[in-house]
C-alpha cells in the first residue's frame, strides 16, 4: 500500500524550516522521520481503511493532553496502543499551524526519547 508522499514533503519542509537535522525510512506502511537516530514522526496508512494518518512520538506525558485533540487516537498496530505514540487523522492537522504543532510536539519529546536497540 502507498504512503502519502504529499503528506511527506510536507513533514519534511517544516524539519526544514525548523533547520531541524533528520532522516527518512520507509517503514509501518509509510515513512518515518529521524532524529537524533530516534523516530519522531511519520506518515502512515492504515492496512484496513487506507487512511493517511500522522504519526507522532509525543512520550508519555503528552499523550493524556494530546489524545483529546481534535483527530488524535492511540497509536494501535497488534490491538493495544503504544505508549507515548498517538496517531492523527487529517482533521486534526487541516492547516500547516496544526502539523506545526503535532511536530513541535514530538520534536520536544525527542531528547527524552529513548534510541532503538541496533540488532
Amino acid at each position: 500500500m502507498a504512503y502519502n508522499e504529499i503528506r511527506v514533503q510536507q513533514i519534511a519542509s517544516v524539519l526544514r524550516q525548523l533547520n531541524v537535522d533528520f532522516y527518512e525510512k520507509k517503514m509501518f506502511a509509510g515513512v518515518c522521520f529521524f532524529v537524533d537516530d530516534k523516530m519522531l514522526c511519520g506518515s502512515h496508512t492504515d492496512k484496513v481503511s487506507g487512511e493517511d494518518l500522522l504519526m507522532c512520538r509525543i512520550g508519555e506525558e503528552s499523550y493524556d493532553a494530546a489524545i483529546l485533540k481534535r483527530g488524535c487516537q492511540p497509536m494501535n498496530f497488534t490491538g493495544k496502543p503504544m505508549k507515548g505514540y498517538v496517531f492523527v487523522t487529517s482533521e486534526g492537522y487541516t492547516n500547516p499551524k496544526d502539523l506545526l504543532y503535532w511536530i513541535n510536539l514530538c520534536l520536544a519529546y525527542n531528547p527524552l526519547a529513548k534510541k532503538a536497540k541496533k540488532k
